[in-house]
């Protein structure tokens, strides 16, 4: 599968972006007066998960658009013949006479 340079770069983004946010966050649910009665409650539990997952997607994310990038697997973007200036084709194709 080839990913245009744009969508490679916004998967590593995406990818760096799970890896800032998340940990962050869950830095602050660990602080809540909730999270913990007596050990682990469901409301720390829930918030574990959820980071530990966004972690984990995050991460597969960020190294598909790592590999687009590295890997020459990038494709540029396409453009239509027809939107370069002076060109004398219209889009669509030639017009026929008749």
């Amino acid at each position: 599968m080839t990913v245009s340079r744009r969508v490679a770069w916004f998967l590593l983004a995406f990818g760096v972006w799970s890896w800032i946010i998340w940990p962050s966050f869950l830095n602050n649910i660990w602080k809540d007066p909730r999270s913990w009665d007596d050990g682990m409650t469901g409301f720390f539990a829930v918030h574990l998960l959820l980071t530990v997952v966004s972690l984990v997607l995050g991460t597969v994310i960020g190294v598909l658009g790592a590999r687009a990038l590295l890997g020459g697997r990038v494709s540029a973007p396409r453009r239509n013949p027809a939107s370069r200036a002076g060109s004398p084709q219209r889009a669509g194709g030639p017009r026929r006479r008749g």
